[in-house]
């Protein structure tokens, strides 16, 4: 694991990872069926150094998905079940008095991974929260009175229950505009629910992966998808689109004028700004069409636009709002 100051620079001779690309669709392939969107959204945030909200009810294959993805890149990874007796040492770590040297010692908690899935996120209360914040923002851990740098890449993957929100905490609005997407995770088609029944039923059924890329491999790839070129005209209109999400009725969307409490902030442009040429990338091309834009809108807007409690009672959704958006504003 690397810490920040040994990022390895970007090859002198490009290197083509679209093979590894594939391959490791390939192995997860092996395990986790039908969730290639998922997967997609997943090296998204990996690649841009974005983290990423879960959404879906139990059973989806969420946190199997996060630990294969973790073997298959041969990063460490760690799982941290959040419950409401969580704390803030439980995830980041404590000073232990050493009773033989009298002296106090540092145990890391389990933030020290490259990989961290943050389990039923909104189960544990604000000092957990809080905790996780600095880690997610700032990519270090402080220990009583001394900072310590996390281990790069740095990802945080957290997954959230829709249905059941007894025993929750809300999450803050600051943590989740920290998240770059919040991905819904949805049923599978039944083609795909048969052949996950099929394996599972299957009692010798081994889930047996290969790594396939390294960390040095993931810098590489970071770097060639930061030379991938978006022209102006589409800078432009991602703006638009962010700003379209503030102030409806600027944009002939006066349906929505009195249903925007908050819209998206200006960590909303840089996520879909990045996410959009890692669109490109994973597809190939080395400039970004207005489709790469579209594609990751929804996952990089629907967390960061607050309606108002009169929308909400309405029937009206986020979803709503970004796709009429999506609809409504030109590209000039």
């Amino acid at each position: 694991m690397l810490p920040a100051s040994d990022i390895p620079d970007s090859p002198a001779v490009p290197v083509d990872y679209y093979p590894l690309i594939r391959q490791v669709f390939a192995e997860m392939g092996k395990v986790v069926v039908g969730q290639q969107p998922l997967l997609t959204r997943l090296l998204i945030g990996l690649f841009t150094g974005g983290h990423i909200l879960l959404e879906g009810v139990p059973g989806l294959a969420k946190t199997l998905t996060i630990s294969t993805l973790a073997k298959v890149l041969h990063l460490h990874f760690q799982r941290v079940q959040f419950t409401p007796d969580l704390l803030p040492s439980d995830l980041v770590g404590t000073m232990i008095y050493n009773q033989n040297q009298s002296v106090f010692e540092v145990k890391k908690g389990p933030i020290f991974a490259n990989l961290v899935l943050a389990d039923e996120i909104n189960r544990s209360p604000a000092k957990v929260q809080s905790a996780l914040l600095e880690a997610m923002q700032e990519k270090q851990v402080t220990i009583g009175e001394t900072t310590y740098p996390l281990d790069l890449p740095f990802l945080v993957l957290a997954t959230q229950n829709p249905v059941e929100q007894e025993g929750t905490y809300p999450l803050p609005e600051a943590q989740v505009d920290r998240f770059m997407l919040k991905v819904h995770v949805d049923y599978l088609k039944k083609a795909d629910e048969l052949e996950v029944m099929r394996r599972m039923a299957n009692l010798s059924f081994v889930e047996d992966v290969q790594p396939v890329l390294t960390q040095a491999d993931i810098f590489g790839i970071r770097h060639q998808i930061n030379q991938v070129q978006i022209s102006e005209t589409l800078e432009k209109y991602l703006i638009e689109l962010v700003f379209a999400t503030r102030r409806p009725a600027d944009y002939d969307l006066p349906e929505f004028a009195q249903a925007v409490q908050f819209g998206a902030s200006p960590r909303a442009s840089i996520a879909l700004h990045r996410a959009s040429k890692a669109v490109a990338y994973l597809e190939g091309r080395d400039y970004v069409l207005p489709e790469d834009i579209k594609e990751v809108a929804a996952d990089v807007l629907n967390h960061r636009i607050l309606l108002t409690y009169e929308a909400e009672a309405d029937g009206i959704r986020t979803q709503d709002l970004i796709e009429a958006i999506l609809r409504k504003v030109p590209i000039s």
